[in-house]
């Protein structure tokens, strides 16, 4: 009632003409005047000087009218922010990605949200699957990118995509100049993978890829996230099994090649809990399905 009364003294205020004012709030004049009277009771001053011919406003409306506008101004702005973070326009949303996820569609899939949604703040980090899955869980982030899913009845999940694997290779190490590599080759190689921990992993994936080829890995050299591990293979220390994605980025040191031999390939999953209806989740999985789909 209170900023109500503020919007009727505001409109005749700036009409000065009790008419006029009502005409703008499209309302009846007497009523106008009851309440104009109201909030000069309750004050208990006068806030316009009246007369047959004219209406002023008294020093005390003057004064009145300073802070009305402000306070309007500001219950305006509170309107409007309040809409766009309920409607998914603007307010915070928290992503999360396995490393891999940067070198493939997902920066595409984030310029898309920004370009719907640009007054959403996003907060991005990078995190392995069981990282993912604990944050979500306790509710530190909105959005999990997993490598190749979270398994977990509690959340919402929608494909982005799937891609084939690929070997990196030291840029100076002989198999970069075969035609052809057979995985089944590879027995007496190093294999860089990752993460360290915890297991299962991508790791016992790429393990699993080796042994229905017939043969494990020579020696193994763990890395606790993907950015170490290509890193590693970068200087010599031993290939990596990668999804294809990151062939698209350049990586001094690194030469990526497919292979012969078995490829299950890998996909990314987008997340969310299912209890997290908030409309920039909602939104962001509606972008998501939309981006799939044009792809």
């Amino acid at each position: 009632m209170e900023f109500k009364r503020l919007k009727y003294f505001l409109a005749v205020a700036e009409e000065l003409h009790f008419g006029r004012a009502a005409a703008r709030l499209d309302m009846a004049q007497p009523p106008l005047s009851r309440q104009i009277a109201a909030l000069e009771t309750k004050l208990g001053v006068k806030l316009f000087d009246r007369s047959r011919s004219q209406i002023r406003l008294t020093q005390a409306g003057v004064v009145l009218l300073e802070h009305a506008r402000v306070i309007l101004e500001r219950l305006d702005s509170a309107y409007r922010a309040t809409r766009l973070v309920g409607s998914g326009a603007a307010g915070l949303l928290r992503i999360a990605f396995v490393g891999s996820a940067s070198h493939g569609v997902l920066p595409s899939l984030i310029k898309s949200y920004r370009s719907h949604f640009a007054d959403v703040e996003l907060v991005l980090s990078a995190m392995n699957n069981a990282e993912l899955q604990r944050a979500l869980i306790q509710k530190e982030i909105d959005i999990a990118v997993a490598r190749p899913e979270l398994k977990d009845e509690t959340l919402r999940s929608q494909l982005l995509c799937k891609e084939p694997m690929v070997l990196a290779l030291p840029d100076d190490a002989d198999l970069c100049a075969q035609a052809e590599i057979r995985l089944a080759d590879l027995s007496n190689q190093t294999f860089v993978l990752y993460p360290r921990r915890p297991r299962p992993s991508y790791a016992d994936m790429v393990i699993d890829i080796c042994r229905r080829e017939g043969f494990e890995p020579a020696a193994l050299e763990m890395a606790q996230d993907f950015q170490t591990a290509i890193s590693l293979v970068s200087v010599g220390v031993g290939l990596s099994v990668v999804p294809e994605s990151v062939a698209q980025t350049t990586r001094p040191g690194v030469f990526f090649r497919p292979y012969i031999g078995y490829n299950p390939g890998t996909a990314l999953t987008v997340h969310a809990r299912l209890d997290n209806r908030s409309p920039q989740v909602m939104n962001f999985f509606e972008i998501t399905r939309t981006f799939v789909r044009d792809r």
